[in-house]
């Protein structure tokens, strides 16, 4: 397990004005006036809640690919402390090199899924929630919120806003899950989310998908002994039967303008077909 976080410098270049001599060029882009300005990701702020992005991740051939265009959106978020957790029997050198080099603050964990469970990536989300229950406690001054963020999906900047200051569970839109261009939630005259705008088992006391929903650091913290079910969950279930144990459907926060934004969207890089060759096992790709 490694926590770190660095600090990387940006560049972009500014006009100049040229010296005023006789010959000297217009103004204009001058190759001279590149400057280092600014740090990424953006400054640590005591006064922000901190995001936790729980990210289940496997080994696949896009893996890599996937994690470095989550890296790059993440990088834009302040105060957001990455957990990613591999199933693997041992943590990997190519997601923990990636790690490293993002400039995150972050921590890698890892734990192989031996058993054929119910949900892929249950059980790292649980190895992620037991981290937050050990490093911290429901009586620490930390304000925080957790997210469930798979590598695979697509996230506008804009969503991480909407979540930081979630007091329960907040909720919003996914695009093009459970058989629709995008699922969302009924939202009644007093604000408060009346039902679902899903295909999908629409019966569901929560029909809402894993990406959908972000949760107050401190309620998983007081709720120590919520976690994701391994088995006996069909598909589909397993987001149900965690907020039910968490929360009431009168508790949830609507966001993205009373989940009429569509922030995130589930989107999968496809495997390049017909490969015909791995090439040279040594090179990650």
């Amino acid at each position: 397990m490694g926590d770190n976080q660095k600090l990387r410098v940006r560049r972009f270049r500014v006009q100049c004005v040229p010296p005023i001599t006789a010959g000297a060029p217009p103004m204009g882009w001058n190759k001279d006036c590149t400057k280092q300005v600014y740090v990424r990701p953006p400054p640590w702020s005591d006064s922000l809640p901190t995001i936790y992005a729980i990210t289940p991740t496997y080994k696949r051939l896009v893996q890599k690919a996937d994690l470095t265009r989550m890296s790059n959106t993440l990088l834009h978020v302040a105060n957001l402390h990455w957990i990613v957790v591999e199933d693997s029997e041992n943590k990997t050198s190519l997601v923990g090199d990636l790690l490293r080099k993002t400039g995150l603050k972050y921590t890698h964990l890892n734990v192989h899924e031996t058993e054929n469970i119910t949900s892929r990536g249950s059980r790292q989300r649980n190895l992620a929630l037991k981290w937050l229950r050990d490093n911290f406690s429901v009586n620490d001054s930390n304000e925080g919120v957790v997210y469930f963020a798979d590598d695979d999906n697509t996230y506008s900047l804009e969503l991480f806003d909407e979540m930081r200051y979630t007091k329960k569970v907040s909720v919003w839109p996914v695009g093009f899950t459970g058989e629709m261009r995008f699922a969302s939630c009924k939202v009644n005259e007093l604000g408060k989310v009346s039902g679902w705008v899903v295909v999908f088992a629409p019966n569901r006391r929560f029909a809402i998908d894993m990406a959908g929903f972000a949760i107050n650091l401190k309620l998983i913290l007081s709720k120590s002994d919520v976690n994701f079910r391994l088995f006996n969950v069909s598909r589909g279930k397993q987001e149900t039967t965690f907020l039910q144990r968490l929360v009431t459907l009168s508790d949830l926060e609507p966001k993205a303008a009373n989940c009429t934004k569509v922030l995130v969207w589930h989107t999968r890089t496809s495997e390049p077909p017909n490969i015909q060759s791995l090439g040279d096992p040594n090179i990650e790709s």
